[in-house]
């Protein structure tokens, strides 16, 4: 029997790995300058966190979930999403009593049960950071700026920061009334699923996908017209603080985001070369999620960035030179090969990528795969190399060539590259 992937989950390999690792290393090096440290969190939870927080109302609790009852019985989902196992762990920890901000990042699959498409998985990565107890704009902006700093240095550029303030509970009561009052005659003509938020959570409309139900939206009241005086100063605060960093974003008044735990700050980062799911990155504030968890009050505000996105992003906008051997040893005979071996394992103890030959083929098909392999030197062992305690090297990318001690092989290297950190 041949075996095959499940339906949308896929395997990455080289050359992709390549940009995985390169996004991966400037998240880490970048978020720990804003003072952002690493977790580590569980793929699965109990169920009920993500039904808490996320909303039993949404696509995700109603349709995507991989959910599934352990020996105990207790529901356990594959986690959807990162914030609220993050929230799990700040509280489950008392992560509260240490100095605000928290500051946290995580990286890891994520599981829907989606349909797949492109930019689209049932088993996609999220890079995703968590800010703790700062209740001040500041924060806000500081993690939008750090966003757009992080894509930038990525290579991407010229995206769409989308912002939105989705008010508070306060004042997104008023707001729902408009809402329904503005959608009561045209419900008839919506698809199911946006009749039954009608009486559930009428603000997921804004947030269906489907075109019918987008026309039909159109001039619905915008949710800043709605805004209490608190969440007005907050917003205001930030764009003031954004302009002020020379941050470009657009206002979207109907950006309201697909999970129910966010409040205020609401944002995305598109992009339309990704077509129908374009957004690269999400976020926003979630004041009261920590509470409803059963810590104390405490405001807070992250993002998650799509891994699967962003590498399409950039190998539809860069030229990418990928990594490649330093050196290939060829040798001829078994004694050649030995001392291909103890030469190599010289070489990789300086840090330089080396791949022997490990037998049985030809000289001139050895140096052939020297060259698909990309390697920018090869060694030539043989017997008479080994008569004469000299080897023969040659750069293969300009034909360059000469001979070299055996002891003196590395010399060949560290002359002609920079040799990298062991």
């Amino acid at each position: 029997m041949k075996y095959t992937s499940l339906k949308g989950i896929q395997d990455i390999l080289p050359p992709d790995i390549y940009i995985w690792q390169t996004i991966e290393l400037k998240a880490r090096e970048l978020f720990g300058v804003y003072g952002f440290k690493e977790i580590r969190l569980p793929i699965i939870e109990y169920s009920d966190i993500f039904i808490r927080s996320i909303g039993e109302t949404t696509d995700i609790v109603e349709k995507e979930m991989y959910a599934f009852a352990d020996k105990s019985g207790r529901s356990i989902t594959m986690r959807p999403e990162g914030t609220a196992p993050a929230v799990r762990c700040y509280v489950e920890h008392h992560l509260y009593n240490l100095p605000p901000p928290q500051k946290f990042f995580y990286s890891g699959p994520m599981f829907r049960y989606e349909r797949p498409q492109r930019g689209r998985f049932r088993q996609f990565y999220q890079i995703g950071v968590e800010a703790f107890g700062i209740s001040q704009p500041s924060i806000d902006a500081e993690i939008i700026v750090m966003l757009n700093n992080f894509l930038e240095r990525i290579g991407l550029k010229g995206l769409n920061f989308e912002l939105n303030c989705i008010g508070c509970e306060k004042c997104r009561p008023d707001y729902r009334d408009a809402l329904m009052n503005f959608f009561k005659h045209k419900l008839l003509y919506f698809c199911p699923d946006c009749q039954r938020r009608y009486v559930s959570n009428p603000l997921r409309i804004l947030d269906c996908k489907v075109e019918k139900c987008i026309e039909l939206r159109r001039g619905s009241p915008v949710v800043t017209g709605y805004l209490c005086n608190e969440c007005r100063s907050h917003f205001n605060e930030l764009i003031s603080i954004l302009k002020a960093l020379k941050i470009p974003y657009i206002l979207t008044p109907d950006l309201v985001r697909g999970l129910d735990y966010y409040t205020k700050t609401a944002f995305e980062v598109t992009s339309e070369y990704l077509g129908a799911q374009k957004a690269v990155a999400a976020g926003g504030r979630y004041d009261r999620l920590v509470e409803d968890f059963g810590g104390p009050p405490t405001h807070a505000i992250g993002f998650a960035v799509g891994m699967e996105r962003v590498v399409t992003l950039l190998k539809e906008v860069q030229s990418r030179k990928y990594p490649s051997p330093t050196l290939f040893i060829a040798t001829i005979g078994r004694e050649a090969e030995l001392e291909g071996l103890r030469i190599a394992e010289d070489i990789r103890a300086r840090g330089f990528w080396v791949e022997p030959n490990y037998g049985g083929v030809s000289l001139r098909s050895q140096l052939r795969k020297a060259d698909r392999i990309g390697a920018e030197f090869a060694f030539i062992i043989g017997s008479d190399e080994l008569r004469s305690g000299k080897i023969k090297w040659k750069e293969l990318k300009n034909g360059k060539q000469g001979e070299v001690e055996i002891d003196n092989a590395t010399k060949v290297l560290s002359n002609n590259i920079e040799s990298p950190d062991p």
